[in-house]
């Protein structure tokens, strides 16, 4: 099978990455060792980030919005022109699910490194999805996805599939349009504001109904596909860990999959991915209920924020895999050739203060800190980087691979002390809380873990011994030209470690 994003056997000379950041400088480490010249974006204000100067070849995007910068199609595709780019990776985020960008590109005779325009639109709308896959006999979540989207409609189908129920907007995610309604009195109220919210969120109000699963496992499978017809899975992640629909656990394989139902997962995932004729890397999501049923949730068309942990249980580079595709070989492993070694953890670390509501933090960062042996850290900032309210807040990605997954929970907390990030507040000590936690300790996790245990998890009273700790930490960074000596305590200047 050939797919019309991919020419066939064309050598890739030199690669854009369209995005910022962590990602930005991750896909030009791939790019390097595959022989490929990198070409990355910064904006003015963007000059001293590391990402800035990672590529072969930096382009100042200039200053503006993300309109007029990272979403802006026409410039990128000029930049494209000027500098003879082969082929653009998208990273995630930004521009790497927008399908008209696909065919911009396509049209102007340059690769992109995903899927087709065809595949985004049709796998990014979770209602034509939904229909999709029951087509095809994937299970999905009972529920409502029909075109008639009066009110009288949806709350006579709301009555049939009972509370508690979930609408949610047919478009984009994070939460956006989504309400969980536990009582049929509240419905057309509910389907007001989901609409309203995902009108403004995504210029659309189409709603579907789902009957609302309460504790259920977020697992994800990891999909590759070549425009040979080969379709594999590099087996599935957990990422139940979630604060308001956002990830910031995710770990592999599973605590909760018996090889059974890996294996029925697994099998459903790459069946997904031939049915659709996908090329590249992608991600079959799924609901898991506490009585093992699954549920077909939405597929993403790109590369995905913790791929790193599926990268370091099976030891393939997904970037270079998906650089190849694009190129037109075949993916570089047989499916029978893969299995997981070991446990892996990825968390991600943001500037936020989560003893504050998790309200934004910004500033400059005075001392990072640094990976230890084994500990991969996938970031996008360096010591005296400013850290600004312009992007997201995710500082980082901390990646550990152990043998076992007590080692790799023992080990992650470790990495997190060693990587203080000092200048900003972060969600870092919240983090160790979650690790901490027993009943993640058992693996008993579920999306709702962070609210149902938010007591628990909430600020600690430092030790004496964690006080010293911090103090020397501080006076270590030798950037005493940052301490504001009208503060009424010291611990003020110490964002990271105050709890």
């Amino acid at each position: 099978m050939t797919n019309s994003n991919n020419k066939s056997n064309q050598k890739i000379k030199r690669i854009l990455m369209a995005n910022r950041g962590e990602i930005a400088c991750r896909v030009v480490r791939s790019c390097r060792s595959l022989g490929i010249e990198a070409v990355t974006l910064y904006t003015e204000k963007e000059r001293e980030l590391p990402h800035a100067s990672a590529g072969d070849i930096s382009v100042c995007l200039g200053e503006g919005s993300l309109a007029e910068t990272y979403l802006n199609i026409p410039k990128i595709i000029d930049i494209c022109k000027q500098y003879k780019i082969d082929a653009v990776h998208p990273g995630y985020g930004f521009l790497s699910e927008n399908s008209q960008f696909a065919k911009t590109l396509e049209d102007n005779d340059i690769i992109l490194i995903g899927p087709s325009a065809a595949s985004m639109d049709l796998m990014g709308d979770k209602k034509a999805s939904k229909i999709s896959m029951e087509k095809l006999g994937i299970p999905v979540i009972p529920g409502y996805h029909g075109d008639d989207q009066s009110v009288d409609t949806l709350k006579v189908e709301a009555k049939k599939i009972g509370t508690p129920l979930l609408i949610k907007a047919t478009a984009g995610g994070g939460g956006k349009g989504m309400r969980v309604v536990y009582d049929l009195s509240e419905v057309e109220e509910a389907l007001e504001s989901a609409k309203r919210e995902a009108m403004n969120a995504f210029g659309n109000d189409q709603v579907l109904l789902e009957r609302y699963i309460q504790n259920p496992r977020h697992i994800e499978v990891q999909v590759l596909s070549d425009s040979h017809g080969n379709h594999c899975h590099l087996f599935e992640r957990e990422c139940s860990i979630q604060r308001r629909h956002q990830k910031i656990i995710e770990e592999s394989p599973s605590v909760a999959l018996s090889e059974e139902l890996r294996a029925k997962m697994t099998a459903d995932a790459t069946k997904i991915a031939g049915h659709i004729n996908y090329l590249g890397a992608g991600t079959i999501e799924y609901i898991l209920d506490e009585d093992g049923s699954y549920y077909f949730l939405e597929m993403n068309t790109r590369l995905q924020v913790e791929h790193p942990i599926t990268e370091a249980v099976t030891g393939i580079d997904l970037v270079k895999e998906q650089i190849r595709i694009a190129q037109g070989e075949s993916i570089s492993f047989e499916q029978d050739e893969l299995k997981q070694t070991g446990h892996a953890l990825e968390v991600r670390l943001y500037a936020e203060d989560p003893d504050n509501n998790f309200l934004p933090s910004i500033g400059k960062i005075s001392y990072r800190g640094f990976a230890g042996a084994g500990v991969r850290l996938d970031t996008g900032y360096n010591d005296k980087n400013e850290v600004t309210i312009d992007y997201d807040p995710m500082l980082a990605k901390v990646i550990v691979h152990r043998n076992s997954r007590e080692e790799a929970i023992n080990d992650m907390k470790s990495a997190l002390l060693e990587i203080p990030y000092l200048g900003v507040k972060t969600n870092r000590e919240y983090l160790s809380r979650v690790l901490s936690h027993p009943k993640f300790l058992e693996g008993v996790t579920f999306t709702h873990f962070v609210k149902t245990y938010e007591n628990d998890l909430g600020p600690v009273e430092m030790s004496n011994d964690q006080k010293a700790q911090a103090v020397a930490a501080y006076l270590l960074t030798g950037n005493f030209q940052d301490y504001d000596s009208s503060t009424a305590s010291p611990w003020e200047s110490l964002d990271g470690f105050r709890n």
